[in-house]
This record gives C-alpha cells, structure tokens and sequence, in this order.
C-alpha cells in the first residue's frame, strides 16, 4: 500500500475536491485521480463518490479513513523516534472515554487543547460501555476502571478518590451510619458492578454486600439519586465535587476509608507507536489536572 497514496485518499476526505487535495501535495489532477484510482483497485472496493460537483467518501471509504490516518500517524511516529520528520501534533485524534467524566472534565478543556494544536483534531466517543480500541481504531482511552487488558498500555491522569456520601435530608430523616456494618440498614444507591463495598479495617478488608431498592449502570445518576434523597451511595469526587461544594451531598464515614486504588488512566494500544498526537493528548491532560486536581483541591 502507498504511502502517498494515503496522504491523498486523507486530504480528499478533508477537502472532499480530487484536484484540490492533489494541489496541496503537488500533484497534477490527472496524477492525482490515478493515486486514487490504484489505492482502490489495491483494496478492491470503491473508496470515493465521484460527481461533477465535489467527491464523498462512500460507506467502506468512511470506515477506510480512521485506519489510513492511524497507519500515517504511526509513520510519522517513526520518524519521529530517530529524529526524522514533523514530530509536531497534527491529524485527527480519536478519543474514548466515559460519558460523565467526558462532559464533565474532558469537553471544558478541549477549546485550550485545541488552541495550543491548531493542526489538531479531536473525535470523542463517549460511553459508558468499555470499548475494544484497536477493532474501534481508537488512539487512546480515558478509563477508571480496573485494567485487565495487557495489550493496553496505561498512562496515569489524575488521582480517582471515591467517598460514601447521601443528602443532608436522607440522613435527617434515616440518620448517619457511624460504622460500615450501619450501611445494612439503609437503602445504597448501587452502581452495577459495584455493589460490594469494601472498606479499609484495623483487622484488614470490610466487604459489605450493599441493598437497596434503586441500581442503575451510569454515575451520574447515582448521584443524582443520591441527591434526591433516594439513599447512599459511593461515588468519585471528580462526579459530585460542585454537588459537595453546595451542601447538596456530604461524605459520611470518614474515618472507616474504602479499600480503592483507582485512578484516570490514559490507555493506548501496545501495538502501536506513540504518536505524537497521543503524547500531545497525555501531556496536557497530566498537566491540566495535576498531582491534586482541582475537584479534590478544596
């Protein structure tokens, strides 16, 4: 497969003009419609719509192109890696994370991300569901989860501190457990996959089988169910810190600390080179949320 074939193919789908895209890598449009017509005849499916108007990407073109930047990106890398090139971050960078967390954290630092990468592009794909990044042709993910995965490699980006917290209401009405064993007599807010709730003891590890009559698989409503006095819950203080500053939830069970060690990652792919749109992607964030960050900073 050829290289400058690829560059072509990627412009063509920025610029949706054969000519135009051939213009700004120095080809001909005769030259240029010839690249494309090889890069199809190679992979035996039509990549473009052409009309006398403007060129689309067709159905398989659309799934093509996040593969074709990925395999650019990786060259670039290698360059990159013996001093050749622009180690410069450019492309599109294609991101995964949670949905609370990408609202939350991610969106409201993407206009100065963008502004320090102006050859930077961003696709963010939020979910709650865990996604299989090579066969997505995802660059990287933003988890909080427990890393099972070896082909991934991690990148710690902030600290993930989770606390047991209710309504002042809930706990006016039910009272506050002073101990984890309290928690068996009153209704837990349960995130799926979470409903055990481990607690660190002087004779070790706690584990409370938490009840409840509401369980739900997002955490943002967990929070909110916790805030409309439905019960207690755990949750992480990146999700509920602006709710804590307002007094609209309040941490219990302070000095009874559960067993976690959870934290945001940064997750790429083994196979591949660090690219340096990735790097860019990871330095910032690092940066952005720091040793302390700012919803852990009151």
């Amino acid at each position: 497969m050829n290289i400058e074939h690829l560059k072509l193919f990627t412009r063509i789908a920025q610029t949706h003009n054969i000519s135009a895209a051939g213009q700004e890598l120095g080809l001909s449009p005769a030259v240029a419609s010839t690249y494309v017509n090889k890069l199809e005849e190679g992979l035996n499916v039509r990549l473009i719509h052409r009309t006398t108007r403007k060129v689309s990407l067709t159905e398989e073109g659309l799934v093509f192109l996040p593969h074709a930047e990925e395999v650019l990106a990786q060259i670039e890398a290698a360059r990159s890696a013996v001093g050749m090139g622009n180690s410069l971050a450019s492309g599109t960078l294609r991101v995964a994370a949670s949905a609370s967390f990408g609202r939350m954290h991610l969106i409201p630092a993407l206009k100065k991300f963008l502004a320090q990468y102006p050859d930077m592009k961003v696709d963010l794909r939020l979910s709650d569901t865990i996604i299989d990044l090579v066969e997505g042709g995802f660059d990287i993910a933003i988890r909080n989860a427990e890393l099972k995965d070896s082909t991934l490699i991690a990148r710690k980006l902030a600290p993930d501190h989770r606390i047991i917290c209710a309504s002042p209401n809930y706990l006016a009405t039910y009272g506050e457990p002073k101990t984890p064993d309290d928690l068996y007599r009153h209704e837990c807010i349960r995130l799926m996959g979470l409903e055990n709730w481990e607690f660190i003891s002087p004779k070790g590890k706690t584990v409370i089988k938490t009840k409840g009559r509401f369980r739900t698989d997002n955490g943002e409503a967990i929070r909110d169910a916790a805030v409309n006095d439905i019960g207690i819950t755990i949750s992480s203080t990146w999700s509920i810190y602006k709710h804590l500053e307002r007094g609209e939830l309040v941490q219990i069970l302070k000095d009874h600390p559960l067993a976690s060690n959870t934290a945001l990652w940064a997750v790429y792919p083994s196979s591949r080179l660090l690219a340096p749109k990735v790097r860019a992607f990871i330095d910032f964030f690092s940066e952005y949320f720091g040793d302390t960050p700012y919803w852990d900073s009151k």
